[in-house]
């Protein structure tokens, strides 16, 4: 399993909202590049980047902060936040990332992310976040009435690299995983799942790993609480 530590990008800081709410942000580090070292000095070789400003506003904000964590670290970065159109995509790819995240895209413009997985093999993944198992998009603002499994299900043969699953009502609580729901969406499709939300200890590590078709899980609030230590997530995960 692969263990994504996740930088949240808001006016170029690294934050972390509680259940998506951006004025619920809180900040971690104020230089994200410095951030973005220290999780591969703890042995990390995978990024989560999410442009929190750009989920908000439509297109990216923080690209600038992307670049310089590139530039500055050797880990292989999945970016999200704002791509809603095939130039941003290409952009990101020309920008060294290496898998670019789609949310609100997946719902409101599911051809953009088939056409861009079947011509992008292995670099376009769809962040499905649900509240109460349905879809919301555009920042966590907008609710829809898009059951996510039925989303997730919507992309099956489409070329995607993997699905990101987040239950936002979890996200930045510290609560535990929801691994059931996870293992719902897992199950459903044949894509690899990512597990997103709430994720505090080698235990929900364990317990994700106990299912088929779990590919890894993002961590963010319980890295930087100290809830949970860089050398156990991945322990945990390589086990």
């Amino acid at each position: 399993m692969i263990i994504y530590p996740a930088i949240d990008l808001k006016d170029g800081e690294a934050v972390r909202l509680e259940e998506g709410d951006l004025g619920r942000a809180q900040v971690f580090n104020a230089d994200p590049v410095a951030q973005a070292q220290i999780f591969e000095s703890a042995g990390f070789e995978y990024l989560h980047l999410t442009d929190l400003n750009g989920a908000f506003k439509g297109e990216p904000v923080n690209g600038a902060c992307v670049k310089e964590i590139l530039k500055a670290t050797n880990m292989k970065a999945q970016v999200g936040g704002g791509v809603r159109s095939r130039a941003t995509i290409d952009m990101l790819l020309e920008m060294g990332v290496s898998r670019v995240i789609l949310g609100t895209a997946a719902l409101n413009d599911p051809w953009l992310v088939m056409d861009a997985a079947k011509e992008l093999p292995g670099k376009i993944v769809v962040a499905i976040d649900a509240r109460e198992g349905l879809v919301v998009v555009e920042g966590w603002a907008t609710d829809s009435d898009m059951p996510a499994v039925e989303l997730a299900q919507r992309f099956e043969g489409a070329g995607v690299a993997a699905i990101i699953y987040t239950d936002i009502r979890r996200d930045g609580q510290l609560k535990g995983v929801n691994v059931t729901s996870t293992a719902e969406m897992a199950k459903a499709v044949s894509i690899p799942v990512l597990a997103c939300g709430g994720l505090n200890s080698v235990a929900d590590i364990t317990a994700l790993k106990a299912h088929a078709n779990i590919e890894g899980a993002v961590v963010g609030r319980a890295l930087y609480d100290g809830t949970l230590s860089p050398q156990a997530a991945l322990a945990t995960a390589a086990e």
